[in-house]
């Protein structure tokens, strides 16, 4: 049974079943609040702030309890009375509001450190299935998130109104509820004996986010790759359920059980804005095809943090991510999810690429998919981000069939292409000025304050990622060869062999997204899969290539220069130009 509710130093989990509130008063004789509140003083104290040295006029530092108990009878007090009606109803609270100034910032500022917490509220669902789009059961979470967001902003005013001599004229709707809201749910699953501790871990079933949403983790870069392990990293192990819960989501046609810990809220509940939620069908007596821990504790038999395990017996694909520091970046969490996938879309026959694939429909009505590859910084999403920025000059329509991580079937007469994620996981650094804040109602915000920071936003939908769309042109992202004369924006290769060498270096200019530095290599530019099983992506890399030369895909190398120094925005607009001209003209062959 999960506990009512968490607190630890930068988040706060509040089961709203238990811990409900319809009132000021309920609200303020909570014990969250409680805690909240001692936890401010403990700050105000260590700071000896103005407000506490206030204070400390009518207690002694050994009296911080006691404090806490007053303070919090005192705002109970004014949600019904003024200052004044107070002292005289509560003398011995009158010196608290000696100086009401005072008391006002002690409450901006405790109200300004409830917003600095991760907040999270969750809810236990019915055991009915929360199928129909209208269910009273969606209607009744939604409720019960705006009653909490509301429930706090009045209390906050009423204190505050009560609190100064004339009333406000500029009220501001800051965020102040849960900035995640979910609904959880027991769904029977398949679940074979060696993960019977993950069948009492319940499935998040709804989402409500209230953006911006702004975290910071601890990193902000990933470095390594995921190591395969002989040994099942979940059998015999014990989840316990207050701590964890899971994500079950959709990546691409593949269904994956994300189990997060709760220390690590923001990077599993982020994974709301990548991938899409299953449903109850998608999860109701069903085996997933990945599962993955994020944030276990130390495995005894190795010391590797991020290793996977491929269960043949079971077919299941796990990942394991072990828990600390060191990972605490929502990069692990989305490339290792990632890696699984690949993973199975080559034990498929399918060939997974790190790129980004978009349809683009000229106003000349001349309509292009376009596969751009790339490692991390090679400008594959830099470069989408120039097609939108020139879209109004060139481009009728365009569709994002995937961001970062697709699988290519070549099995039919044509190449088709699948993407994996709904949204995108992009850096601010590289992205047109102003444009986070135009999705800024829609987006989640990791470390703005730091180099490389990232947003993570919805971009497509998942109907569009999994139908499968032929593919046009094959196009490799350079970013580390500077265009002149030698080198086009954009040039096509004329055999398989001499396209395979270029895709297979994977060379790029690293830009700070990894621990890497100056210009490296990565094979296939896909560190996500390919290196795991490279003698089956060799073969079926080398088949898929020369199905695009046979199939009359224009297979080339665009030279986005987003490594050189700068071109960060000016190299991926002229690359696109370049490529619009080329999607113009599509019907003709590259090297007529």
């Amino acid at each position: 049974m999960k506990t009512a509710y968490s607190l630890t130093a930068n988040k706060i989990i509040i089961d709203y079943s238990s811990v409900y509130c319809e009132t000021p008063e309920k609200l303020l004789r909570s014990k969250p609040f409680a805690d909240v509140t001692s936890r401010y003083l403990e700050k105000i104290a260590s700071q000896q702030s103005p407000v506490y040295l206030y204070f400390c006029r009518f207690y002694s530092d050994q009296d911080l309890l006691l404090l806490s108990q007053d303070v919090i009878a005192t705002l109970k007090l004014l949600t019904t009375h003024r200052v004044d009606e107070v002292s005289a109803l509560n003398p011995s609270l009158a010196r608290l509001l000696s100086d009401p100034t005072q008391f006002y910032e002690f409450v901006e500022g405790l109200y300004n450190f409830w917003r600095t917490f991760e907040r999270y509220i969750t809810m236990a669902a019915p055991k009915t299935r929360l199928r129909t789009r209208d269910s009273i059961h969606h209607a009744s979470f939604i409720r019960a998130n705006e009653t909490f967001r509301l429930l706090i902003l009045r209390t906050y005013r009423i204190i505050c109104d009560n609190l100064v001599d004339s009333p406000f004229r500029v009220y501001r709707q800051l965020p102040a509820g849960a900035q995640f809201g979910f609904m959880q749910q027991h769904v029977p699953w398949d679940c074979p004996l060696p993960y019977e501790s993950l069948r009492k871990i319940p499935f998040i079933r709804l989402t409500l986010l209230e953006p911006p949403v702004i975290f910071y983790p601890r990193k902000n870069k990933r470095s390594g790759l995921f190591r395969e392990s002989l040994q099942n990293p979940v059998e015999d192990m014990e989840l316990h359920p207050e701590s964890w819960f899971c994500y079950p989501a959709k990546i691409g046609k593949l269904l994956a059980f994300t189990y997060f810990h709760k220390e690590f809220m923001c990077h599993g509940t982020s994974l709301a804005n990548l991938f899409e939620l299953a449903n109850y069908e998608d999860i109701y007596d069903r085996r997933p095809d990945i599962i993955m821990i994020f944030g276990g504790s130390s495995l005894k038999y190795t010391d590797e943090q991020t290793i996977f395990h491929q269960d043949h017996r079971n077919g299941i694909l796990v990942g394991y991510v072990v828990g600390g520091e060191q990972i605490d970046y929502f990069g692990y969490m989305k490339k290792m999810l990632l890696t699984l996938h690949n993973i199975i879309m080559l034990d498929r026959n399918m060939l997974p690429v790190h790129g980004a694939m978009v349809t683009i429909q000229l106003k000349c009505d001349v309509c292009a998919n376009v596969v751009i590859i790339g490692d991390s910084g090679a400008g594959k999403s830099e470069t989408l981000e120039a097609f939108r920025i020139l879209a109004g000059d060139y481009i009728r329509e365009l569709s994002v069939i995937f961001d970062d991580m697709g699988s290519l079937d070549f099995s039919g007469p044509q190449v088709l292409g699948f993407g994996t994620e709904t949204g995108a996981f992009l850096r601010l650094d590289d992205l047109q000025p102003g444009y986070a804040f135009e999705q800024f109602d829609r987006s989640i915000f990791m470390s703005p304050n730091l180099t490389n920071a990232r947003v993570i936003l919805p971009v497509t939908t998942y109907r569009r990622i999994v139908q499968g769309e032929p593919i046009d042109f094959f196009l490799y992202a350079n970013n580390y060869e500077a265009v002149d004369n030698d080198h086009p924006a954009l040039d096509f290769f004329q055999t398989s062999e001499e396209a395979l060498a270029i895709f297979r270096c994977g060379r790029r200019q690293a830009k700070g997204t990894t621990s890497e530095s100056g210009v490296v290599e990565s094979y296939f530019a896909n560190p996500f899969g390919a290196p795991q099983r490279r003698e089956l992506h060799e073969k079926l890399a080398a088949e898929l290539m020369q199905k695009l030369f046979d199939t009359r895909v224009c297979v080339g190398q665009l030279r986005t220069q987003l490594g050189i120094e700068g071109m960060a925005q000016n190299g991926p607009q002229q690359a696109a130009r370049v490529l619009f001209d080329w999607i113009g003209k599509k019907k003709e062959s590259p090297s007529s």
